[in-house]
């Protein structure tokens, strides 16, 4: 498992390592994207030099580069709306899932921790995605996720935070 966290969520997305090693046996590295708008420029500049020069080895955007050597899914994690953590999923390496946890909605006002598992964006979110992601892939069975579920108390049939 791969899990980026932006800003503050990055604590929640290293709690969410810690939770998947202890709960489920799955390793994850964490990595801190301390800016996931340079990221998705430098990926366009590297795409733009490989549009204008079709004869020349093509560059790989620096999270290709990075993320191109680990296995597994991709978890994004931001405070920001989901668009932010998306605009670098075209540099994610071929094959490879990408899931974006961001707090789009309505605005509100309460304790971090309560607007986090309002938006779906802490660490039992994160690894509730991360566990998604390896079913999807063929390498968990999907009960597993559905006792990620019950196990952190995730309400499957509240009204998504978009809308509520």
């Amino acid at each position: 498992m791969q899990l980026l966290g932006s800003g503050s969520i990055l604590r929640e997305s290293i709690a969410a390592q810690t939770l998947l090693e202890q709960d489920w046996g799955i390793g994850a590295d964490v990595w801190s994207c301390t800016s996931f708008n340079e990221l998705a420029r430098e990926g366009q500049d590297v795409a733009r030099w490989n549009l204008l020069h079709p004869e020349s080895e093509a560059r790989q955007s620096f999270v290709a580069q990075q993320l191109q050597p680990h296995i597994g899914p991709v978890v994004a994690s931001t405070d920001y709306m989901k668009a932010h953590a998306e605009q670098i999923r075209a540099f994610i390496p071929k094959g490879r899932s990408y899931t974006v946890l961001g707090t789009d909605g309505f605005g509100r006002s309460d304790f971090r921790s309560r607007l986090r598992q309002h938006f779906e964006i802490d660490r039992h979110y994160i690894v509730l995605a991360a566990l998604k992601g390896l079913a999807d892939e063929g390498l968990l069975q999907p009960r597993r996720v559905q006792e990620a579920i019950a196990k952190y108390g995730i309400d499957a049939d509240k009204i998504n935070p978009l809308y509520a």
